[in-house]
């Protein structure tokens, strides 16, 4: 999508609502000079709504905001195992994904997008806690609880609260590229990108000492990625055999070691793409590939289309 134009976010409070799902897509798009995004909360109706955890909010829209949104977000909210929500928000929720609206879940707020009927047929996650609940009430969805979030296209799912923000720069990463989303993820003090296949917990036979220090081979790793970056190097500077390296970083990541590699030097590609005016020769000796034509290849494999027409989408319209 251009960044010069004004994307509509709208954040659906329903009762028992959780504070951090609010939240996090409330201050992920607040409206911003570096931010084209303008957000509204509403709920069922506007005024009180009785929130989870202690908390309440009062929202000065009701459903007309889903007819204004391009994107809903439903935030995960308290017994979602027990009640469908109101038939007017789940009949307002199908008109705006009818109406071309993209419609994000975090957490519980899966079940009122299954409750919709726009899940069925498609993968979805939610929280790990209750996505043995939502395979029972909701059979048709194929549920994927082992993620942090999933994209369907027009309907998205995601994890506990913080797999919301890894969901939110996801979006923003599709909408105005990689650098706006990194820049998001300093201004939230947030890991730059966590895949949606990465696991939504570590196993607990896990040293905690030892995810530290894969988590130091990655950064190390992201600031060496011009160079050759071999599975047995990443291993050494684990300090760890190359066998354990491999089956406990696919647990931390959802990616191979190469295929992470792989992925993170087409996101340098990609904010070198959006940010600089290199040429895509250059662009692949800086990030590794060797070759514009090595470049080319994994960019479409990955991404499904040309550094060309990936730099003109970002640099439309500025």
């Amino acid at each position: 999508m251009s960044a010069s134009r004004l994307h509509r976010v709208a954040v659906l409070v329903l009762e028992g609502a959780k504070p951090l799902d609010v939240g996090i897509p409330a201050q992920v798009f607040t409206t911003r000079a570096s931010m084209p995004y303008e957000v509204r909360v509403c709920g069922a109706a506007p005024g009180l709504v009785a929130g989870g955890d202690g908390l309440s909010y009062h929202v000065t829209h009701g459903l007309e905001a889903l007819a204004w949104a391009d994107i809903v977000f439903v935030p995960g909210y308290r017994f979602p195992d027990r009640d469908d929500p109101p038939r007017p928000v789940i009949d307002a929720l199908i008109a705006a994904h009818e109406r071309g609206a993209r419609l994000a879940a975090i957490s519980t707020g899966a079940f009122a997008l299954a409750a919709t009927g726009l899940l069925d047929g498609k993968r979805a996650t939610t929280h790990w806690h209750y996505a043995r609940a939502l395979a029972a009430r909701h059979p048709l969805v194929r549920l994927d609880e082992n993620v942090l979030f999933v994209d369907e296209g027009s309907v998205l799912t995601s994890a506990g609260a913080a797999s919301g923000i890894d969901l939110c720069l996801h979006i923003l990463r599709g909408d105005l590229g990689v650098a706006a989303s990194n820049h998001a993820a300093r201004r939230l003090v947030a890991a730059p990108y966590r895949s949606g296949g990465q696991a939504q917990y570590v196993p607990r036979s896990v040293p905690e000492p030892l995810g530290e220090r894969f988590a130091a081979t990655r950064e190390w790793a992201l600031h060496r990625l011009a160079e050759p970056l071999t599975l047995d190097a990443l291993a050494r500077h684990a300090g760890v055999s190359p066998r354990t390296f491999s089956r406990r970083f696919a647990d931390d990541t959802g990616y191979t070691p190469m295929q992470w590699i792989m992925r993170a030097r087409i996101d340098l590609a990609r904010e070198l793409l959006e940010r600089s005016e290199r040429g895509v020769e250059q662009i692949a000796a800086d990030v590794g590939l060797g070759t514009g034509a090595n470049l080319r290849l994994h960019f479409q494999r990955i991404l499904g289309t040309t550094p060309t027409d990936y730099r003109r989408t970002f640099t439309r319209g500025e």
